[in-house]
């Protein structure tokens, strides 16, 4: 009944079509909306502008701003539709990535913990418009959110005018997972009172109020969530080699039993690694991360985790009807919170997080590069990697030796892009093994990574590097720098990295 999801019979005259609510839209907007790594974002409301973009003579364009990446109804529609002027913070759609690269769609690559902030102190403009999924309106006029936070109270707060799209194909179950905190911007900034991950210090309901409400659209259209591949061999050795490490580090007396709080990024990867731990000794585990996958999920059914804290609900297809059908079962073991408290640098380290993410590439001396291929060609974003490496307990990156059937190390001497330096990294992990860095001078971390991490077919070549540049005038960071950022050009060339 529409009466259980707009609880204030006044917002009923809101209601109208997408197409309507679409035509609120103007050129030159800045437009917030809801929606983290594709997980509660507006759906229908974009598909129509798309559309009235397509039939109208007059160009639309708009900068668009989320929490993190969202579905194709979203950044694709809107960029095929040649509408998206500007983009931020984080994507992963092919549209959009090839409309960037190709220079029609301007992206700011963004820290998320650093998007709502950004906003709020105005360094990214006025926000025009709030498009939000939720599952319901409050009597007060207040958004109970659907499956991700993300941004969404932050553009509420700052928009002139909310656009609200009910969700009924999302469970009204959702409603008390959110836990909505907004600190106060600078100098009244206090600290943020989270002390465990399960600790909850704010409302179940995003602030908004009837008067800023300017339409209502009520939609079924399902989250386009991304489907997580099988688990792999060399995903399982990864997986096998990062548990191997954190039981060293209980061994070593560093870490209990029970670790500390995990984050793990997103992907097929990082969902296979974080799926290794039901097998292993660990107990009793907690999550504070960003991102709840389908490994996450399995983690709470199995009791090895006992709570886990987000910003989105992010499964792969089947995950997501498993997460509606067992809903109740979660209720009391997640919370979603804001990025901005999610991906916030004082919660992370206090809480001693162990970060877990995803590179691309790594170089010799540890710098890490998780966003461009051969530096020029933005891939998805930083993400939230960024917020967890820096100020992490351990900060951990894992990655295949080799890309593009073993054509390619992902192991270099120097990455293309650099997103984490070599002064945040601390370990490395592939298949081949491990590389701790904690303690060690540059020319020892080469030594690691290269012994420890590069594949064998690629390891003679990158030894040879680093020891003829040891031979130069220079011994610090000992670098050959022609021949280390041509490294990436023989691949350009001969469509592999291998000596021919």
């Amino acid at each position: 009944m529409l009466s259980n999801r707009i609880r204030n019979n006044k917002l009923l005259d809101k209601v109208c079509t997408a197409k309507e609510a679409a035509m609120l839209i103007k050129d030159g907007m800045k437009i917030g909306t809801s929606g983290f790594t594709p997980s509660g974002y507006p759906k229908a409301v974009p598909l129509a502008l798309a559309e009235l973009a397509k039939k109208n003579k007059e160009k639309i364009e708009i900068s668009l701003y989320t929490g993190a990446s969202v579905g194709d109804e979203l950044d694709g529609a809107l960029a095929r539709a040649d509408i998206i002027g500007k983009r931020l913070p984080y994507q992963t759609n092919e549209s959009l990535r090839d409309h960037t690269n190709a220079g029609k769609c301007e992206f700011l690559d963004m820290h998320l913990s650093h998007v709502p902030h950004y906003a709020k102190l105005g360094f990214l403009g006025k926000i025009d418009i709030a498009i939000i999924e939720a599952i319901a309106i409050t009597k007060e006029g207040h958004i109970i959110p659907s499956t991700s936070i993300g941004t969404s109270p932050t553009y509420v707060e700052m928009a002139d005018k909310v656009i609200i799209e009910i969700n009924t194909s999302q469970p009204l179950e959702l409603e008390g997972m959110a836990d909505i905190y907004t600190p106060r911007n600078p100098p009244y900034t206090k600290p943020i009172p989270i002390i465990m991950p399960n600790d909850r210090i704010g409302t179940e309901y995003i602030p908004c109020g009837i008067d800023k409400i300017a339409a209502i659209v009520v939609t079924d259209i399902k989250d386009n969530v991304r489907p997580l591949a099988p688990t792999d061999a060399l995903s399982q050795k990864i997986s096998a080699n990062l548990i191997d490490f954190l039981k060293g580090e209980v061994q070593k007396g560093r870490l209990t039993n029970e670790l500390l709080p995990l984050q793990s990024g997103v992907g097929s990867v990082a969902n296979a690694v974080l799926a290794g731990l039901n097998t292993t000794d660990f107990e009793n585990l907690v999550c504070y991360t960003e991102v709840i996958q389908d490994s996450m999920l399995e983690l709470l059914d199995t009791g090895k985790v006992l709570f886990a804290s987000g910003t989105s609900i992010t499964p792969s297809a089947e995950g997501l009807e498993k997460f509606k059908k067992d809903i109740k079962d979660y209720k009391d073991k997640i919370i979603l919170r804001p990025q901005e408290i999610s991906n916030h640098p004082e919660i992370i380290r206090r809480l001693g997080v162990i970060a877990i993410n995803t590179a691309i590439e790594v170089d010799i001396y540890g710098n890490v590069n998780s966003t461009n291929i051969m530096g020029s060609r933005i891939m998805n974003g930083i993400g939230g990697s960024g917020d967890f490496t820096r100020n992490a307990y351990v900060s951990i990156f894992t990655t295949a030796s080799t890309a593009k059937n073993g054509e390619i190390s992902s192991i270099v001497p120097m990455v293309s892009h650099h997103d984490h330096t070599e002064h945040d990294v601390m370990v490395i992990v592939t298949e081949q093994g491990v590389a701790d860095l904690r303690g060690l001078s540059p020319k020892e971390r080469a030594e690691s990574i290269i012994n420890n991490c590069a594949h064998p077919d690629f390891r003679p070549i990158l030894l040879d590097y680093f020891n003829r540049a040891k031979k130069g005038k220079y011994k610090h960071t000992p670098h050959i720098l022609k021949e280390a950022l041509s490294w990436h050009d023989s691949f350009l060339e001969r469509g592999s990295m291998r000596v021919k």
